[in-house]
């Protein structure tokens, strides 16, 4: 299933809105990476609220993707982990490090606002 990446201003949003194949998340990863470029975006929002799983594989490709991006230029967040998620994640050892997340969709966009406030103003 592909996710749908839309633009909107300097940002990237893709919506996951639902379970992705290994395959399917590779794709998204490049397709997203490539499309910063294109797109000169200065902020990528992931959006995983309808997962209700995310294994290590999943887990480690979202992150990989962050830092890929971020060596583009632009930052990601990743918003919406559901509670039962983030419990499963985190005992199974799983992490996000390095890569900013947040509660949704709202508080991602405020995030990147006031960090492109922040280095345009630099």
């Amino acid at each position: 299933m592909e996710v749908p990446i839309l633009k909107q201003g300097p940002y990237l949003i893709a919506i996951i809105q639902s379970a992705l194949t290994d395959a399917d998340i590779v794709h998204l990863r490049d397709a997203l990476v490539e499309k910063v470029g294109r797109h000169r975006s200065l902020g990528v929002i992931i959006d995983v609220t309808a997962l209700d799983v995310m294994d290590s594989f999943a887990t480690g490709t979202l992150r990989d993707m962050a830092h890929m991006v971020l060596l583009r230029g632009a930052e990601t967040v990743i918003v919406g982990i559901q509670p039962d998620v983030a419990f499963a994640m985190t005992l199974m050892g799983l992490t996000l490090t390095g890569v900013t997340t947040a509660l949704d969709f709202e508080e991602g966009l405020s995030y990147l606002n006031r960090s492109l406030k922040v280095r345009t103003a630099s």
